[in-house]
C-alpha cells in the first residue's frame, strides 16, 4: 500500500483569513502549528521545512569586501520540541540565486544546498546521548556561474550543529561535552574551496513583529499597549554565505574599483527559495520516496511581498514561479496595494485606527494623487518635464510609468521589482528647489530591471557601522531624513549618508522592514524625494515640507522595533538558538 503525492497539482483547503491581517503576513493557524509571518501562502504553509521566512543580503560590517547572503526556513521552531526537533529537510533543495548582470536573463549564480541526515544510535529516544546525534545533520554546497546549467561542490559533509537542547545534552559528559552551543557553532563555520564562508544550523529568528496585535483585527501598533514580539524565542534554520564581492560582481572587480559608491555595475539581486522532487511515495513500511523532476514549492526575495502584497488567490503560484517569469496581472498589487485603501480616510482608512498616522498623498503638489486607482504621475506622460527622468519613455521604456490607474507605479514598484535607479526623480529633494523631477542628492543606486520580486543591493555602498550613533533599523528611510536635515549633506554630491547600506537597498538583520515597508506604502518614499504629503502649501516659499502628515509617518512604529536578542559582532552575525531548557519570559 501506498499513496502519491503530485506537488505540483496538490491544492489544499484553507480559510480565508480578514485581508486586514495582511499588514504583516500572517494567514492564520493549521492545525496544530503555531502562527507566524512567514507561512506566507496556503500550499507552503503545511510544508514547513521548506518554508523560506527571510532573505538577508547586506555588506558586511566588519569585512566590507565581502557580502552577506542569509536564507532562513522553517517558521517558529520551539525550542523546546523534542523529542523531535526541527532540521534541514532531506529531499529538499535550498538555493540562494544572484543577478549581477542586467545583460544576461536569470541567475548568474547559484548556491545550492541538500542535507543527509543518520541516526547515530537509533536504540534511544534522546536526541543526543553519550556523544551521539540523532538526527546528525550533514550538507553538501554546490555552485554554478552559468546560471544552472551545471553545479560543482564546493563543500562536502558539511556539518550542521543540533538543536540547542539544553546543558546535558549540549555541555555535559553524557551529551555531546562541547564547550557551549557558540562553540558549535564555531566548530560549523567552514570556508569553501571557492573561499566563502558558511554556516548552516540553527538560529534565533531575527524576524520581529508583535503577532498578537497584528492578529487582532490589525492592531499594529496595539490601543492597549500591551505589545509582545510573536516571533520573540523562537527558532528558524538558516543558510548563511560570506562572499568575497569579487566573487559576486560580474567583471570579478573588488570594492576599491568601484566607481563611486552608487557604481550601477556592483548591484546583485538576491532571492532564495525550496524545491521538492514531484512524486512522494509514502510506502506501507514507513519509508518515503521521491521521483520526478524537481519542483519549486517556496521563493522569497523582498520581505513580506507574498504575505502583505499578493492576494491569497494568486500566493501558491507566486511561489511556484521564479522572479523572471512573474505574472503580469500580479503587479497590479504593486502598482494598487491593497494596504493602501487602509491608509486613505476616503476608502476604508478609519477601519484600522493602529493606522491612523499613515495617510496616502491625495493632492500632492496640489496636483498629484496616489491614492488606488488614481493616476498618480501618468498626466504627466508625455511631457516635456520627464525628458531625461527615468519616467521617460526614451530612458526606460513605459517600465516606471506604464499607464493610468497605476499610481504606485512609480514608487513601490521600483522598490519591490526593478530597484531605484540614480536617477531623476529618485534623488533626494535636497538640491531640487521645490521640483520633483529635478536632480537632487544621490542617495540610492539598485537598479536592476531584468526579473522581479528580489533584494536588490549595491555592493559599492559601504557599511554603516552598527555602533555608530547614527545607525538606524529605518535604513534607506532614515538615509533619507538625514540627507534632507542634516546640513553637512546640504548638496547634490554623492557622500556617504549613515543607513543607504539599509533596507530596501539590500537587507540588514536589524532593519525593521514591517515599519519600513508600511510607510512606504503610506507614500514616505514620494515626499523623500519632493512630492510632499497635501499638507505641505505648494506655491509658499516659507512653507517647511516637515508637515504633520509627514512627522506622523517618520514616527509611526508598530511597537515592536528590534529583534528579541542581541546579534553577533562577526559572522554568521544571527544571535544563536534559544536553549529549549530556558525559561521562557515576555518577550516585549
Amino acid at each position: 500500500m501506498f499513496m502519491t503525492l503530485d506537488l505540483r497539482t496538490l491544492r489544499l483547503d484553507w480559510q480565508q483569513q480578514l485581508v486586514l491581517l495582511l499588514l504583516t503576513a500572517l494567514l492564520g493557524v493549521a492545525p496544530r502549528m503555531w502562527a507566524s509571518s512567514h507561512r506566507e501562502a496556503p500550499l507552503i504553509a503545511n510544508d514547513p521545512l521548506a518554508d523560506n521566512t527571510d532573505v538577508y543580503a547586506f555588506v558586511s560590517p566588519d569585512n566590507p569586501n565581502t557580502v552577506t547572503l542569509i536564507a532562513n526556513y522553517i517558521p517558529a521552531e520551539h525550542p523546546f520540541g523534542g523529542p523531535n526537533y526541527h532540521n534541514f529537510g532531506e529531499n529538499i533543495r535550498y538555493e540562494i540565486h544572484i543577478d549581477n548582470d542586467i545583460a544576461t536573463p536569470g541567475d548568474d549564480i547559484i548556491y545550492r544546498f541538500t542535507f543527509e541526515q543518520v541516526n547515530e544510535d537509533p536504540t534511544t529516544f534522546f536526541n543526543i546521548r553519550l556523544g551521539k546525534q540523532n538526527l546528525k545533520t550533514t550538507y553538501t554546497l554546490e555552485r554554478s556561474t552559468d546560471g544552472g546549467a551545471t553545479f560543482s561542490a564546493i563543500i562536502t559533509n558539511g556539518m550542521v550543529p543540533p538543536p540547542n537542547i539544553g546543558p546535558r545534552s549540549i555541555e555535559s559528559g553524557v551529551g555531546l561535552g562541547a564547550g557551549g552551543y557558540d562553540a558549535l557553532i564555531m566548530q560549523a563555520i567552514t570556508t569553501a574551496s571557492t573561499g566563502e564562508k558558511v554556516y548552516c544550523g540553527p538560529a534565533d529568528d531575527p524576524f520581529f513583529v508583535d503577532l498578537g496585535g497584528i492578529f487582532d483585527l490589525g492592531d499594529a501598533p496595539r490601543q492597549n499597549s500591551q505589545i509582545r514580539d510573536g516571533i520573540g524565542r523562537f527558532n528558524c534554520h538558516s543558510i548563511a554565505i560570506q562572499v568575497p564581492i569579487s566573487s559576486l560582481q560580474k567583471d570579478g572587480k573588488e570594492v576599491s574599483q568601484a566607481a563611486n559608491i552608487l557604481d550601477p555595475d556592483f548591484v546583485i539581486g538576491v532571492w532564495a527559495s525550496a524545491s521538492r522532487p514531484k512524486i512522494m511515495t509514502l510506502n506501507s513500511d514507513g519509508s518515503v520516496s521521491t521521483s520526478g523532476e524537481w519542483v519549486q514549492v517556496s521563493r522569497l526575495g523582498m520581505p513580506l511581498t507574498n504575505e502583505a502584497v499578493i492576494a491569497i488567490g494568486d500566493k501558491d503560484e507566486w511561489n511556484s514561479r521564479t522572479p523572471y517569469n512573474e505574472n503580469p496581472a500580479h503587479f497590479e498589487y504593486f502598482y494598487n496595494p491593497e494596504l493602501a485603501l487602509y491608509m486613505d480616510d476616503d476608502l476604508f482608512g478609519g477601519a484600522v485606527p493602529a493606522l491612523a498616522a499613515l495617510r496616502i498623498q491625495r493632492n500632492s503638489l496640489g496636483a498629484f494623487d496616489f491614492g488606488n486607482g488614481q493616476d498618480g504621475l501618468f498626466p504627466l506622460k508625455g511631457s516635456p518635464a520627464l525628458a531625461g527622468t527615468a519616467l521617460d519613455d526614451a530612458i526606460f521604456g513605459t517600465l516606471l510609468l506604464p499607464g493610468p490607474g497605476k499610481p504606485r507605479s512609480v514608487d513601490l514598484w521600483p522598490a519591490f521589482h526593478t530597484g531605484v535607479p540614480n536617477l531623476a526623480p529618485y534623488q533626494l529633494a535636497t538640491g531640487k528647489n521645490g521640483n520633483p523631477l529635478a536632480n537632487g542628492k544621490p542617495f540610492v543606486n539598485n537598479f536592476l530591471p531584468n526579473g522581479g520580486d528580489m533584494l536588490r543591493l549595491n555592493m559599492a555602498v559601504p557599511p554603516t557601522d552598527r555602533n555608530d550613533p547614527a545607525f538606524s533599523s529605518l535604513g534607506l528611510v532614515q538615509a533619507a531624513v538625514l540627507g534632507l536635515t542634516d546640513p553637512q549633506f546640504a548638496n547634490t554630491d554623492i557622500q556617504f549618508i549613515p543607513n543607504m547600506d539599509g533596507f530596501p537597498n539590500g537587507r540588514r538583520l536589524e532593519d525593521d522592514v514591517t515599519r519600513i515597508e508600511l510607510q512606504a506604502v503610506s507614500g514616505v518614499v514620494l515626499a523623500a524625494i519632493g512630492l510632499w504629503y497635501d499638507d505641505f502649501a505648494a506655491g509658499n516659499p516659507n512653507a517647511s515640507p516637515l508637515t504633520n502628515q509627514l512627522l506622523n509617518v517618520l514616527q509611526y512604529s508598530t511597537g515592536v522595533e528590534k529583534n528579541d536578542a542581541p546579534f553577533k559582532a562577526e559572522f554568521p552575525y544571527l544571535a544563536s538558538p534559544w536553549r529549549g531548557t530556558e525559561v521562557l519570559t515576555d518577550c516585549n
